[in-house]
């Protein structure tokens, strides 16, 4: 039977994978949103479609670049819930 703690630090776990998977796709997401919203300011063209369309571009082509990254990380989480060594 799970413990209490045992299923605070999986549900701990859960969040920080959640966190280290989305970190970088959103890093990247924030920092062309930054790179458009300092260009629509000193341009003064306060259009929609040109803050929003960059952030996806660049936020699907971090997805793809990450990929790697990203399906490493699901492996080690799902190896480690399916060998059931939750201690550590």
């Amino acid at each position: 039977m799970l413990e209490l703690t045992t299923a605070l630090d999986l549900g701990r776990e859960a969040l920080l994978i959640t966190l280290v998977i989305a970190g970088p796709i959103l890093g990247v997401g924030i920092v062309v949103g930054l790179i458009i919203s300092l260009l629509q300011t000193l341009t003064q063209l306060q259009d929609q479609t040109f803050s929003i369309v960059p952030k996806i571009v660049a936020m699907f082509g971090a997805a793809i670049f990450f990929v790697p990254f990203i399906a490493n990380r699901l492996l080690e989480y799902a190896r480690h819930m399916f060998a059931g060594d939750f201690a550590g």
